[in-house]
């Protein structure tokens, strides 16, 4: 059977027929949230015959924070810290006006609550050329993705590529917006545009695939958090 199993006063890990579960680099995976150890053998015991990686969200997660954020952590703070250069919600239309107005309804207040949140004030942009970021702005944007311990930077990376925005993915972190809100202020001019002209099959696979990371990655934050406050 499938089950998880403590390890250490606060660590937990995942064993598959009583051995202890490893990632792809060989380590063994071990979390330390009895409620994400405890999905992520739920999501062992729902394979059938072979092992699908893309019904395992949660154990993909927690098996990149292990192999790759904990050995490349500087390499994936700045990858995702770099988003807040050239962020989604900064760059405006500027035609039409229907998009311009869904743009400052949806992504200003965004801005603002960073602004507070962050104290880093962000240039808006509109058109395509790129108005460069404060350094402060940056440095401030970077504190709080290096602020994150392995688990949640890996599932803050995560978010913030799906959404093509730090801001959206930090809001989403701190439970400012859940996930379906997320999905659909990172996708709002590829929704206008659909509105218009409709959605062919292969984007709405993609749509569908990045609504499911964002999902996939706000559920890791929350069992991470319900672990933490459980003890």
């Amino acid at each position: 059977g499938t089950g998880p199993g403590q390890f250490g006063d606060s660590v937990w890990g995942v064993a598959l027929d009583g051995r202890p579960m490893r990632t792809p680099a060989r380590q063994e995976l071990i979390v330390p949230s009895k409620a994400l150890a405890e999905a992520i053998a739920a999501e062992w015991e729902a394979q059938q015959d072979e092992v699908r990686p893309a019904t395992m969200p949660l154990t993909r997660l927690a098996a990149t924070a292990i192999d790759r954020t904990r050995t490349q952590r500087d390499l994936v703070v700045a990858e995702t810290a770099n988003y807040a250069g050239t962020d989604l919600v900064c760059y405006r239309a500027d035609h039409p006006p229907t998009l311009i107005a869904r743009q400052q309804a949806e992504w200003q207040p965004l801005i603002d609550w960073a602004m507070q949140r962050y104290d880093a004030a962000l240039a808006v942009t509109s058109g395509v050329v790129p108005r460069p970021q404060s350094p402060a702005a940056l440095k401030a944007f970077a504190a709080a993705v290096a602020a994150q311990d392995d688990l949640r930077l890996t599932a803050l990376h995560a978010m913030t590529t799906a959404c093509g925005s730090l801001v959206i993915a930090l809001a989403l972190m701190e439970g400012r917006l859940d996930a379906p809100a997320a999905f659909a202020i990172s996708q709002l001019d590829e929704t206008f545009q659909i509105e218009a002209w409709g959605e062919d099959a292969e984007a709405a696979a993609r749509r569908r695939a990045l609504a499911e990371d964002i999902a996939a990655a706000e559920r890791f934050v929350q069992l991470l958090n319900a672990g933490s406050r459980a003890g």
